[in-house]
């Protein structure tokens, strides 16, 4: 075997991981797979003879990609504090994809992406780094031109922030559906004490759209806020498939085309989130495959 092919194998072994870390620093997986071909090239142009830890150097490479990116998203925004709700991934409610199972190791739920979407490039690195791949912050801190303490600081921001808005859901995913079918059943019946009974009082809904739209992320709080909202898409609960969104009990909405993919956050029977993507374009580029009968 000669030292490219060593080199192609050994690539190989560690992609899962590196694409799992580019989905969680972009929340996009065109984005994410774009980093790793990035650091892919970046390995053919290299001297590797004095690297010790390949899987170390290739995470590093893709972290650094994928802080360019963010960096460069961040410049482009026109509204500093612009949510948006990241590339969900999508699949059947039994499972079963091992693509999506490796990238989505550790459940990495929508709400929680849509949190990191918040966070400053560098705080964002700095925590899914060192929170989700236990990278040490020796490491992390070159990346970002900050002293160990420092990035140390950055990812207890960022920490903070998840902790605050990004709550775990239940594990338990037949009572998550359980839940989720209430809403539906509720929204189709028009039934708004339902509604209002199956959702946390606290409730988030965020809706992306897509810049095309006259607004481009809708975002609702409160119980009877939310369920206001629900009552008004009732009518394309019919048209609401059962699936996996981010490993989590969600829903996508189909009448001809995708018209909508909803993620539902559920904790202790009830729903504390709702992250919607309705982008026309965006979902036109989704993978959806793993829904076809």
């Amino acid at each position: 075997m000669d030292e490219r092919e060593w080199l192609t194998e050994r690539f190989e072994e560690h992609r899962p991981r590196l694409r799992a870390v580019a989905y969680r620093m972009l929340g996009s997986v065109s984005e994410a797979d774009d980093a790793v071909q990035d650091a892919w090239l970046r390995l053919g142009r290299a001297d590797t003879g004095g690297v010790e830890n390949l899987g170390a150097w290739l995470t590093t490479v893709v972290a650094r990609v994928c802080l360019n990116v963010l960096r460069s998203r961040e410049q482009r925004r026109e509204e500093p504090f612009e949510t948006r709700v990241p590339d969900p991934i999508v699949g059947r409610e039994e499972g079963g994809d091992p693509e999506h199972e490796a990238l989505l190791a550790d459940s990495v739920g929508l709400a929680l992406l849509v949190v990191l979407e918040t966070l400053s490039p560098a705080e964002r690195l700095a925590f899914v780094l060192h929170d989700m791949f236990a990278v040490p912050f020796e490491e992390i801190a070159p990346m970002v031109g900050r002293s160990p303490a420092a990035a140390r600081q950055l990812a207890s921001r960022a920490r903070r922030r998840v902790r605050g808005q990004a709550p775990a859901p239940d594990p338990d995913l037949a009572r998550q559906r359980e839940v989720v079918d209430a809403f539906f059943a509720a929204a189709r019946d028009g039934d708004f004490d339902a509604l209002v009974a199956v959702l946390d009082p606290g409730v988030v809904l965020r809706s992306d759209g897509g810049v095309a739209r006259a607004r481009h992320t809708v975002v609702i709080t409160g119980a009877r806020n939310v369920a206001e909202q629900a009552l008004t898409f009732g009518r394309l609960s019919p048209f609401a498939r059962p699936a996996l969104v981010n490993g989590a009990a969600g829903v996508v909405v189909a009448h001809g085309r995708p018209l909508s993919v909803m993620a539902f956050t559920v904790t202790d029977g009830r729903i504390l989130a709702i992250d919607v993507l309705s982008d026309p374009e965006r979902l036109d580029r989704l993978d959806l495959t793993a829904l076809d009968d």
